[in-house]
């Protein structure tokens, strides 16, 4: 009663109970999932996966540290903080979030262009030689990291908050798996120093990749041979016992862990004495215990604002490809904005943590999917198997050689290169997204990640407007039998009906491509409405010309009185002559309006294969209708319009007024609410063009021009 009195006091409340415990749910997932978690279903499955994935986590993290640039400890943080984080605030059950190449080599990008070696070179007093001071250049560089992963977590939470998370669309699959592949050349290059036990210089901006490239086989004749038996060794035994697990995914519960392997067996390296006998780069101090949080350097946003979004976005679009992929294969949804908000807030904790960007790692998430994992208590489990490590194994792994952790990246990198194969596939499907894909490739390789990444954007934004500006233009022709209405060049038994002309677009009308579809219809339908206009306008002229000629001739014969019995004649004749005239108007008219068919004309009529044809003699010189095929009615299918501009407003009004000049009717069909909505609110319909032009369906249109132009056989047997 008080809702229909309108009281106020007794309407529901705008913010309810329920309302506000949907919200909290929404913003907060565990909250949720966990007071229903199922101990004697899931438990076992999350304990063995939780396991699995945190022994992964250990060699990634310190992996991945070296990607970006600081200190390897620096990983394994990233692995514990942002990986309990996102238990909390994230929705996928299976992917397994922390460090990941293409992030990692991203943030490695900002933190070498901003924290360069040359900048902490010293002299030595004692005989001159450069010093590097390795400890000032790590504390800077770590402070670039956590400053970039706070503000990108710092863009995605509220991009997030503001239901954003469709920004990812823009981020097209060929342009991401390009771009991963081009990442992961990136990464291999980075690798390749560590590989053959060699020194480069640090690069950056455009063409980096290239100048590393050429200064990496510049000092190829400086190549460590220990560090390359190492290598050897390691990269035989990661493949050898990868290509194992893969072949034998079915019968074991557990993919053996080889890469932890790996790392425990090299440790064997500190009684053979690598470091100080072979001059084999080791990781070096792992320090035991977490840091304290500190606050990022407000000051260094400037230089990493770019950086940061772009890094952000990259982590969030892997995030939710994958989740999306898990979530369908489990049956559950993924929640775009939230994944948003949660990765958004990883960053955020783990800027304060000293942490880089995170993303799910295609790896890791595959593993905890294979070894039984179903919730998010994967990620707790394997998050305290870390912890354990920082706290008390850390030191054990100090003289790990980097050979064997650039070997672990190259072995992870497999699904990536993988993607090579996108190449032929698009080009058997799609050779626009197969530019893309190459495109972004190069672009990333080139002009490095940030860069890369927004150049390629650009190029698929482009590739989208061209596509509008070549759209196909068809003819269609009916189906007879049926209602459908379908191209005349791509099925041949679709036939075109006389006196009608269906024009349909593949895409949009708007300002890019108007004219296009103007100067298409034109050549379609056979009618050059600018010749016929001006064969129009110059038959009226003279017809005016003469009118007055003979009007002159008149008064000079009428103002002779010897003439006058021939006057009066002349002036009847010129009456009947001038009603003959305005006869042949109005039945031309008539006809044109959809009732004159000839009275004294004898052709039958033949279903949908015939319709009268009208006497076309002397007629295109008289009226300018074309000849050809002597259409009657234009029917635009717009089925395939979403929105109508100024310019697509303007076109339309163009048609209609340019071709009723010649006679010929002209009916919408197939238009969206949306559009007609906003043809209204243009000015599109009046008294010249009302909206009974306008028809659901192409069929309705073409019943209702053959009912008008009196083919009614042809109208009962469609």
């Amino acid at each position: 009663v008080g809702r229909q009195l309108g009281n106020p006091a007794l309407q529901p409340p705008t913010c309810s109970v329920p309302k506000l415990k949907r919200s909290v749910l929404s913003f907060i997932p565990i909250l949720s999932w966990l007071p229903c978690y199922s101990v004697r279903q899931d438990a076992l499955g999350d304990l063995i996966s939780g396991i699995s994935v945190g022994i992964m986590h250990l060699p990634m993290g310190l992996a991945y540290a070296l990607l970006a640039s600081v200190p390897p400890v620096f990983g394994l943080y990233t692995s514990f903080y942002p990986v309990l984080m996102y238990c909390i605030f994230g929705t996928s059950r299976h992917i397994s979030i922390g460090t990941f190449a293409v992030t990692s080599i991203m943030i490695g990008t900002t933190t070498e262009r901003l924290a360069p070696n040359s900048n902490f070179m010293s002299l030595n007093g004692t005989n001159g030689t450069q010093i590097l001071d390795v400890v000032a250049r790590d504390a800077l560089r770590v402070q670039i990291a956590a400053s970039t992963t706070f503000l990108s977590g710092i863009f995605l939470f509220l991009l997030g908050m503001i239901r954003f998370g469709f920004v990812v669309t823009f981020l097209s699959d060929p342009l991401v798996r390009g771009y991963m592949t081009g990442a992961g050349i990136q990464v291999v290059l980075s690798q390749l120093p560590s590989l053959f036990g060699i020194r480069v210089g640090r690069f950056s901006g455009p063409l980096s990749q290239v100048y590393l490239l050429i200064d990496i086989c510049r000092h190829l004749p400086e190549t460590n041979i220990a560090a390359v038996v190492v290598t050897l060794v390691a990269l035989a035994v990661l493949i050898a016992v990868k290509e194992l697990n893969i072949y034998y995914e079915k019968k074991m519960p557990v993919p053996v862990p080889i890469e932890l392997i790996t790392v425990i067996a090299t440790l064997i390296s500190y009684y053979c004495k690598l470091h100080s006998l072979y001059k084999v780069a080791v990781i070096g101090q792992i320090p035991k215990g977490l840091k304290p949080p500190s606050s990022p350097d407000v000051s260094l946003w400037g230089s990493i604002v770019g950086d940061a979004f772009a890094v952000g976005i990259v982590g969030y679009a892997v995030n939710i490809s994958l989740g999306k992929i898990f979530g369908q294969k489990h049956g559950y949804t993924v929640d775009s904005n939230q994944e948003m908000v949660a990765v958004g807030l990883c960053n955020i904790v783990g800027g304060f943590f000293q942490c880089h960007v995170v993303a799910a790692s295609p790896p890791r998430t595959l593993l905890q999917d294979s070894t039984g994992g179903k919730t998010q208590v994967v990620g707790m489990i394997s998050s305290v198997l870390v912890l354990i490590f920082i706290l008390q194994l850390g030191t054990l792994f100090e003289e790990l050689p980097k050979a064997v952790l650039a070997c672990i990246v190259l072995v992870n990198l497999r699904g990536l290169f993988m993607q090579f194969k996108d190449i032929p596939e698009l080009w058997k499907s799609n050779k626009f997204d197969l530019l893309v894909w190459l495109v972004t490739l190069v672009c990333t390789i080139l002009l490095n990640l940030d860069l890369g990444l927004a150049a390629s954007i650009g190029f698929s934004m482009l590739t989208v407007i061209f596509r509008t500006q070549l759209p196909r233009y068809s003819i269609l022709g009916h189906v007879p039998g049926t209602e459908l209405y379908l191209d005349t060049d791509t099925y041949e038994e679709a036939k075109e009906i006389p006196g009608i002309t269906i024009f349909r677009s593949s895409t949009t009308m708007y300002y890019t491509n108007a004219q296009l579809y103007l100067d298409a219809l034109q050549e379609k339908s056979g009618i050059d409405i600018g010749m016929l206009l001006m064969k129009k306008k110059k038959r009226d002229t003279e017809e005016k010309r003469k009118d007055e000629k003979e009007k002159n001739k008149a008064k000079k014969q009428a103002k002779k009185p010897i003439m006058l019995l021939k006057c009066v004649f002349y002036q009847s004749r010129v009456k009947i002559e001038t009603l003959s005239l305005c006869q042949s108007k109005v039945n031309w008219g008539f006809e044109q309006q959809g009732n004159g068919f000839d009275q004294d004309s004898k052709t039958d009529i033949h279903g949908n294969d015939h319709i009268t044809q009208m006497s076309s003699t002397g007629r295109e010189g008289e009226m300018g209708r074309s000849s050809v095929n002597d259409t009657h009615t234009i029917i635009l299918d717009l089925s395939t319009a979403n929105f109508a501009d100024t310019a697509t407003v303007k076109t339309l009004k163009n048609i209609f007024l340019n071709y009723r000049k010649i006679d010929i009717d002209i009916y919408l069909t197939g238009c969206q609410v949306c559009v007609v909505e906003q043809l209204s609110s243009a000015g599109f319909f009046s008294e010249s063009i009302p909206k009974s032009c306008l028809f659901t369906t192409i069929h309705d249109a073409v019943l209702h021009s053959l009912r008008l132009h009196g083919d009614l056989t042809c109208t009962t047997k469609m």
